[in-house]
């Protein structure tokens, strides 16, 4: 009887962690706030609730910004025709989208487009 009360207590705790990661377009986001960013590919977390994708973005100072862009889920994202292996470390994309209401270069990303012209939709949002 401990054991399945452990395994419960084990189930909902992870549920919970995984509800409490999960948030609203609008509270991180702000639509009237929109980007549009081309830059390199860096890092690309495929995960749930959200995949990542991250740059480094060239300013036309020179300095380059380092950009974290909020993407769909993995199983969205497939259904939209994108693949993990569609963006490979090095390639660079153009991505519009909404920045974050309280960090610096961060956005959530409404389609990211590569230099052969493949657009991608990543986000039903506006």
């Amino acid at each position: 009887m401990s054991r399945l009360i452990l395994i419960l207590a084990t189930v909902f705790i992870t549920a919970g962690a995984a509800v409490q990661a999960h948030h609203s377009f609008a509270a991180e986001f702000d639509i009237n706030l929109p980007v549009n960013i081309r830059g390199t590919v860096t890092k690309l977390d495929w995960m749930n609730p959200h995949s990542w994708i991250y740059l480094d973005v060239k300013t036309p100072d020179g300095t380059v910004e380092q950009w974290e862009v909020e993407t769909a889920a993995p199983t969205q994202l497939m259904r939209r025709g994108m693949r993990r292996t569609d963006f490979p470390i090095g390639i660079e994309v153009q991505i519009t989208g909404f920045r974050a209401r309280h960090k610096t270069h961060v956005a959530a990303a409404r389609s990211v487009k590569k230099a052969d012209g493949t657009e991608y939709f990543l986000s039903s949002e506006q």
